[in-house]
C-alpha cells in the first residue's frame, strides 16, 4: 500500500474508533448508573462501564480493520503487533469530569511508531467536537463546522492564560514547578483534562502545564498541538509521548520563558 493510500486508511480507522466510542459512551454520560470503581485503593482513581465498553469498543475496530497494529489501551493493557505501529488509547480522558457531568472529559486516540505520534484524535462527544493532528492535518470539525487547528500568536508569560489538572495531580515537587508559572501569568483555569490540550490547538489559551502522566493521557494531545503548530515537551524540553510531565505552549518563546519558572523552582 502506497503512503498516501495507507495515511489514508489510518485516519479512517482512527475515525470510525471515535465514533465506535462515542455511541458506547453517550449513554452512560450524566446517568445515573455508571458503575464507577476506584482503580487505587488508596486514592479515588475511578473507572466506570463506559471507559471499559469504550476501549472495548475501539479494539474491535481495530481487530477488524488493523489486526497487525499494537495497542496500548489504559483499561486493556498492551498487546503486540507486527507493523511497527501502536494505537495508543484513552477511552474517557478526564473520568472525574465525566462522572461528574462535566463536558470537558476526551476520547483520545494516538498513532505511534518508533520514534512517537504521528497522529491523534481528542474527541468530546458531548459537545461534539473532534480535534485532529498529523499526517498532514490539523482539522476541529464541531457543532459550528469545519475549522483548521492553529495556535494563538505567540504571547508573552505575563498575558499567558494557563490550564492544568492541578492541584489534584502531581507531587508537591510538580505543584512547586507549576506555581513559579502560575504566579507569572495572567489567567490561571483547572481541571479540564484532555480539552485544555484541544483549546491550545484552537488558539484559545497559551499554555498546559501537568505531571504524572502516562502515555494515554499525552500521545494524542502531542500529535494534535504539534500540527496546531504548538511546542510540547516534558520538563527538561525532550519527548513527552510517554509520559511524566508535559509543558505545551503556543509559541517556542512562551514555552521557554515557563520552563525556565519551572526548571528554577525545581533546583530550590
Amino acid at each position: 500500500m502506497r503512503d498516501f493510500e495507507l495515511q489514508v486508511s489510518l485516519i479512517e480507522t482512527a475515525h470510525a474508533m471515535a465514533d465506535a466510542a462515542r455511541s458506547v459512551i453517550l449513554p452512560h454520560f450524566r446517568g445515573r448508573a455508571l458503575g464507577t470503581v476506584s482503580k487505587d485503593s488508596d486514592e479515588f482513581d475511578p473507572v466506570t462501564v463506559a471507559d471499559r465498553a469504550a476501549e472495548a469498543a475501539m479494539r474491535q475496530v481495530l481487530a477488524e480493520r488493523r489486526p497487525e497494529d499494537a495497542i496500548l489501551g489504559e483499561e486493556e493493557g498492551a498487546r503486540p503487533g507486527t507493523s511497527g505501529l501502536t494505537w495508543v488509547l484513552d477511552p474517557i480522558d478526564g473520568t472525574r469530569g465525566f462522572i461528574s457531568g462535566t463536558p470537558t472529559w476526551g476520547v483520545l486516540i494516538a498513532l505511534n511508531n518508533a520514534d512517537g505520534p504521528l497522529y491523534g484524535v481528542i474527541d468530546q462527544p458531548y459537545i461534539g467536537e473532534r480535534f485532529e493532528g498529523g499526517f498532514g492535518r490539523a482539522r476541529l470539525v464541531g457543532p459550528m463546522g469545519e475549522t483548521q487547528l492553529a495556535v494563538a500568536p505567540a504571547a508573552s508569560l505575563a498575558e499567558a492564560t494557563l490550564f492544568t489538572t492541578f492541584p489534584e495531580v502531581g507531587t508537591a515537587e510538580d505543584r512547586a514547578g507549576f506555581d513559579a508559572v502560575r504566579d507569572a501569568v495572567r489567567l490561571t483555569r483547572y481541571g479540564c483534562d484532555c480539552y485544555a490540550y484541544a483549546l491550545l490547538a484552537a488558539g484559545q489559551i497559551d499554555l498546559v502545564i501537568e505531571a504524572g502522566l502516562q502515555a494515554y493521557d499525552i500521545a494524542a494531545p502531542v500529535a494534535v498541538i504539534q500540527a496546531a503548530g504548538g511546542v510540547i515537551t516534558d520538563w527538561s524540553g525532550g519527548p513527552v509521548h510517554e509520559g511524566g510531565r508535559a509543558i505545551a505552549a503556543s509559541s517556542p518563546e512562551l514555552h521557554a520563558a515557563a520552563l525556565a519558572r519551572i526548571q528554577g523552582a525545581l533546583l530550590v
